[in-house]
């Protein structure tokens, strides 16, 4: 099941919420730095990353001070793979997969690649829609949240992610 809510990341009662990041776990965009100030100082000693990760990875840790347990850290960005569709695929499906691996039930999510992977609000929901596994899907989150900011944004989400249902 996918749903569309406005609401902010840091505060979403779900088992994990995915955070894109570059090949050093370090945020892509002002809100997810927001996001690592307000999950605190456990957060980034966590999410310390002691090698480079590729682009299109997915790594699960703790959430710190965050509403949810765990964070998703999806790889969008290194310094070989140019960003794009095909990286934030790559790290969608990567995601689903440590979400099983880890029993996370429910995960939220931003619009994953609309602006740091150089997509469209349209083509960033298309991706998650498209790549969520579906329900009854053995090992994989039952649930996925797509967070949005603003009502006119729900509604252009809602709309697309009605068309894989």
């Amino acid at each position: 099941m996918i749903r569309v809510v406005v609401d902010d990341l840091a505060f979403v009662q779900v088992d994990a919420v995915l955070r894109p990041a570059d090949s050093g776990l370090a945020p892509l965009t002002p809100a997810m730095s927001r996001l690592d100030r307000l999950a605190g100082d456990g957060f980034a000693a966590q999410r310390r990353a002691t090698t480079e990760l590729e682009a299109g990875a997915a790594v699960v840790t703790g959430g710190g001070d965050l509403a949810a347990p765990y964070v998703l850290h999806v790889v969008l960005r290194d310094e070989r793979s140019p960003v794009g569709r095909d990286v934030v695929r790559r790290a969608l499906l990567s995601a689903w997969q440590r979400a099983g691996d880890w029993a996370l039930g429910v995960v939220a999510a931003p619009l994953v690649g609309a602006g740091a992977g150089q997509l469209t609000v349209e083509e960033a929901a298309t991706l998650l829609a498209e790549t969520f596994p579906r329900p009854g899907a053995a090992d994989h989150p039952s649930e996925l949240r797509i967070v949005v900011e603003r009502e006119d944004e729900r509604e252009t989400v809602e709309a697309i992610v009605r068309r894989f249902a």
